[in-house]
């Protein structure tokens, strides 16, 4: 999709190079620290650093921005480049770790951490010790820059509640993925909306010393486009976008819970739901076969649904920001249009994963 340029997205592309500055002169120093502290164990760094700076969207980042100039932040405010480093740093964290609990062995273009630390040491426990303390150092490194975050007087600690709460809701969304829970909203809400949206929606508010009535609005905006983009992602997942998300069928042999398998359980008839479990976790399922429960999906009104469902989660978001007591004059340029508007490409969206893949929707934004 071919969008024209405007003030908005030159305003977002100065905070990605904002907050990519950042990153590099944080990872200069911290290498520094290591190399006097430990020379040998300066590789922990590295791949942190590597996998941060390859590749993403800084969408987090970004929402943050968009929240903070929503309630009327000062676009040059400090703590702006922190904040949005500390967002990137814990999308670190959670890869590392989500790549290793899923024997994903890519991320982002190049090797997951656990994977390029194998290739290193050769010894593949070793690695993965090697592998899950760099995702911890990559979790102190957030923490160490969002403290170091000028917020506004009396924000501090909101704030801190934020990013704290945040992190409990994913690992609890990361649970219910692993143990194969059908609460598919739930899962959805935990793992995504709080860590990719709201999340960043309220630090953004912190940093704008936002009103109460502003940080509701922000959550009123937050929660349904969180769900409308994870969803329109099941979509795309399922029934392929040669553009975007590479051939068609690849969730459903992969496996995945997605809102298309648990609008299928809920309302579909006995044969469309065997045509889609036929193939559904199998990677050898045939082209027939795929196509078969492609449109099982469609003739049972499933597709439909949950289209309608997509469709009514962004209606009720502009919604949200149409009526939020925002000071900027349009909010909805930056956090509407120009945020969620593309969809995740195939090599953010990890299409390798398996069954237990976490953060598949989300791993580049």
């Amino acid at each position: 999709m071919t969008h024209g340029r405007t003030a908005a997205d030159h305003e977002l592309d100065r905070v990605r190079a904002l907050v990519d500055d950042r990153l590099g002169a944080f990872f200069d120093e911290k290498r520094a620290e290591f190399i006097a502290i430990s020379p040998d164990s300066v590789e922990l760094v590295d791949e942190v650093r590597a996998l941060t700076l390859r590749g993403g969207k800084r969408l987090r980042p970004l929402v943050l921005y968009g929240a903070m100039r929503a309630v009327g932040g000062d676009p040059a405010r400090a703590g702006v480049a922190d904040a949005g480093a500390a967002l990137e740093l814990l999308q670190t964290y959670l890869l590392a770790h989500d790549d290793w609990m899923d024997g994903d062995l890519e991320r982002r273009g190049g090797p997951a951490v656990h994977a390029a630390f194998r290739a290193r040491h050769r010894a593949e426990h070793l690695a993965d010790c090697l592998g899950l303390l760099a995702g911890d150092l990559a979790s102190t490194y957030a923490w160490e820059l969002l403290l170091g975050v000028p917020f506004p007087a009396g924000q501090r600690d909101a704030a801190l509640e934020t990013f704290r709460r945040l992190q409990v809701e994913v690992y609890a969304g990361q649970h219910l993925d692993l143990t194969m829970n059908t609460d598919v909203v739930r899962m959805h809400r935990l793992k995504t909306t709080s860590y990719t949206v709201l999340g960043p929606a309220q630090l953004g508010a912190c940093l704008g010393g936002a009103s109460d009535a502003q940080r509701a609005a922000l959550a009123a905006w937050a929660e349904p486009i969180g769900e409308a983009f994870q969803v329109r992602d099941d979509l795309l997942g399922t029934f392929g976008d040669a553009a975007s998300t590479g051939k068609p069928g690849e969730d459903l042999r992969h496996g995945k819970r997605t809102a298309l398998i648990a609008e299928l359980h809920r309302s579909a008839g006995p044969r469309d739901r065997a045509a889609v479990e036929r193939v559904l976790g199998r990677a050898d399922a045939t082209e027939a076969e795929v196509a078969d429960a492609l449109r099982a999906l469609v003739d049972s009104g499933v597709r439909a649904r949950i289209e309608a469902r997509v469709e009514a989660r962004f209606q009720a978001a502009a919604r949200a920001l149409a009526e939020a007591p925002f000071d900027a004059p349009a909010p909805q340029e930056i956090l509407m249009q120009h945020l969620l508007r593309e969809p995740t490409p195939p090599s953010e969206r990890n299409p390798e994963a398996g069954v237990h893949s976490a953060f598949d929707a989300v791993a580049l934004w």
